[in-house]
């Protein structure tokens, strides 16, 4: 019984943790720390409330979570009750919408991508002023990464070769590489298939916003290496007095939709603030932790 109060007091946390690190800031300063904590969330998050549903529908055989499965084969004595068998069946169901909403979501970006591929081989082409870019002939601005297995394209629109200068426009591509590069676009998926999960709780989709900006975030600590940060924070300014159009589905962009956000990555930019090293140091021991106690509390005996 105690492992299965601890689990729930645990999956409890986890939404208050949620609560308070889509508010931080200090997340900003560093932005690769604060992806890897939101992940170990997510998963302590799951881990713990389906392992207290388990818990409390195998509290009959007095095994813990993993100890107690095989009873439920083999152990034809015992009986559940109804709150029992409704924990059993919320444990599985649970597990059961998660899974399939994250293949889901995985199958809606794969198609999203083949199909964006197949029209950028048709109205795309090559610059030389741009290698190893594809240039779309558009007026607006437009800059966005199409993730893949093997091989991924960074896209830019006629308008933003127009608009910003060599140095800016190397500063802007560069994220876009990093976006590829570190595979964001894998970290977003579970979070996205979270929101599609439980669309009418706003906290799950302010989290989706706080990893969404911390990727941008992270993507600008890579694009401003050997580079005056000044570029991409120029760079940023001027795609958001442009006004640009949301970027294709499954893909990631270098511009944001709102104001704020923006403004929090130019400043970041031009005035960065590093974490003190105990702050770093406290984050990246809390990770771990946070991912590893719900599964050790799944496989020790209660």
């Amino acid at each position: 019984m105690t492992g299965t109060a601890l689990l729930a007091l645990i999956s409890l946390g986890t939404v208050g943790g949620a609560h308070l690190l889509s508010r931080a800031r200090w997340t900003w300063r560093t932005p690769r720390i604060g992806i890897a904590l939101w992940q170990a969330l997510g998963l302590c998050w799951g881990v713990a409330t389906i392992g207290a549903l388990l818990g409390l529908a195998l509290l009959p055989y007095r095994k813990g979570v993993l100890g107690g499965l095989p009873g439920l084969y083999d152990d034809q004595a015992a009986r559940l009750n109804p709150v029992q068998v409704a924990a059993l069946l919320a444990a599985i169901s649970l597990t059961g919408v998660l899974l399939v909403m994250l293949m889901f979501a995985v199958l809606r970006v794969v198609r999203a991508r083949r199909r964006h591929r197949a029209l950028l081989a048709l109205v795309s082409r090559r610059d030389s002023s741009v290698p190893g870019t594809l240039v779309l002939d558009h007026p607006g601005a437009a800059a966005y990464c199409v993730p893949g297995v093997r091989s991924s394209k960074v896209v830019v629109s006629a308008g933003t070769l127009e608009l910003l200068d060599r140095g800016e426009l190397a500063a802007v591509l560069a994220h876009e590489r990093a976006h590829a590069r570190e595979r964001h676009d894998l970290v977003l998926l579970p979070f996205a298939s979270l929101r599609q999960v439980f669309p009418q709780f706003r906290l799950v989709g302010r989290c989706l916003d706080a990893v969404e900006l911390l990727i941008e975030m992270a993507a600008d600590d890579r694009a401003r290496h050997g580079r005056p940060p000044r570029e991409l924070a120029t760079a940023l300014l001027r795609f958001a007095a442009a006004r640009p159009a949301a970027a294709p589905s499954g893909t990631l962009g270098v511009a944001s939709h709102s104001d704020i956000p923006v403004m929090a990555r130019v400043q970041r930019l031009l005035e960065p603030e590093p974490l003190p090293r105990r702050t770093r140091l406290a984050a990246s021991i809390a990770v771990p932790v946070i991912a590893v106690l719900p599964l050790l509390l799944l496989v020790l005996p209660h």
